[in-house]
This record gives C-alpha cells, structure tokens and sequence, in this order.
C-alpha cells in the first residue's frame, strides 16, 4: 500500500519577498492567511512561501491512498510549515512545554476540506513532523491555485489539503468544559 516517505531539504534561495501582510487586487494569486495566535497574521502567496529567507526548501517524495482516485505519487517541494508559521511570530511561549501541547492547528482549503494538526506534531521538541506547505507538485508551481498542506507521515491522504486558503492557531478547548 504506501511506501516509505523521504524528505530531503536543499539550502534556500536568497529571499527577493518580505513576509508581511499582504492585500491584493482581484485576480491576484492565491494567497494563504495566517491567523489565530499570531503576532504579525499575514497573507503569503506561493511567490512568498518560495522565498522565505529562513526557509530552505524541502522535497517529499510521497505514496499516500486517496478515497476518490486510490494509491497516489508525487513529489512535492516548498517550506516546513513549522518554518512558515515562525515568520509570522506564533504567540507560544517555545521553553515551556506543556502549554504547547494544547495548540491546534486549522488548514483549510479552497474547497471547504480542512484539518487539524497539533502544534506538538510540527514542534522539533516534540514530534517535529517534516509537514510542508508546498509550493510546488510534481515540478508543477502553485502559484495559481495555493499551496498544499502535505502530511508525509500520512498514509491516508485526507490531510493533503489543496489550495490552502488559511492556516489559524489555536488554542484547544479546556477538557472540563467539554460535554
């Protein structure tokens, strides 16, 4: 079924793109929100994320099931989502431990599909998960229709969110209020 992921990572471009928040005018390419606990939110476009100065580019080569077409392949290439969301300044205090394990993260796409990643997933003190927000598939940009949320641990390819249109964090909710 799936097969073993690799992702590799390759020194960063210079950066030509300041990460700042951004508006455009109709037409203007996709762009990914960050909002939520977040210092400086912001708005990247795929020209932006390709450029993060402190962001080298990461390659996976990917094998996950798909619901609708079956077993899927390709590569994919972009910046660590851990990467992208530090640009934007998160509001987490990085020392201490345990709070951090009550982060989510929401991934939404242009379709509507969205998922949840735990801050703890991506964080190198925990399980520092390689998660990309891609920028390009197969040797193909995204510049037209937005980044992809890839999840290389994931065998099954429900969290392989196209199009991402916003990524918010979160603070999960307090167990003793759940019902």
């Amino acid at each position: 079924m799936s097969q073993p992921t690799a992702v590799t990572t390759t020194p960063a471009v210079p950066a030509t793109a300041t990460v700042a928040a951004t508006t455009g005018p109709a037409g203007a390419a996709a762009a990914v929100r960050l909002r939520g606990l977040f210092d400086r939110p912001a708005d990247l476009t795929v020209a932006q994320l390709r450029t993060l100065h402190s962001a080298p580019v990461h390659r996976a080569a990917v094998s996950f099931d798909c619901l609708g077409s079956g077993e899927q392949q390709h590569a994919f290439e972009g910046p660590l989502l851990w990467d992208v969301l530090r640009t934007a300044g998160p509001l987490v205090d990085l020392v201490g431990r345990k709070q951090r394990l009550r982060l989510l993260l929401t991934v939404s796409g242009a379709d509507g599909h969205f998922a949840v990643v735990s801050w703890a997933e991506i964080d190198p003190d925990f399980g520092g998960q390689r998660i990309l927000l891609a920028t390009a598939i197969d040797g193909t940009p995204l510049d037209g229709p937005g980044p992809q949320l890839v999840v290389p641990a994931d065998r099954c390819g429900a969290r392989y969110i196209s199009a991402v249109t916003e990524v918010r964090l979160l603070p999960a909710p307090d167990p003793a209020a759940l019902p």
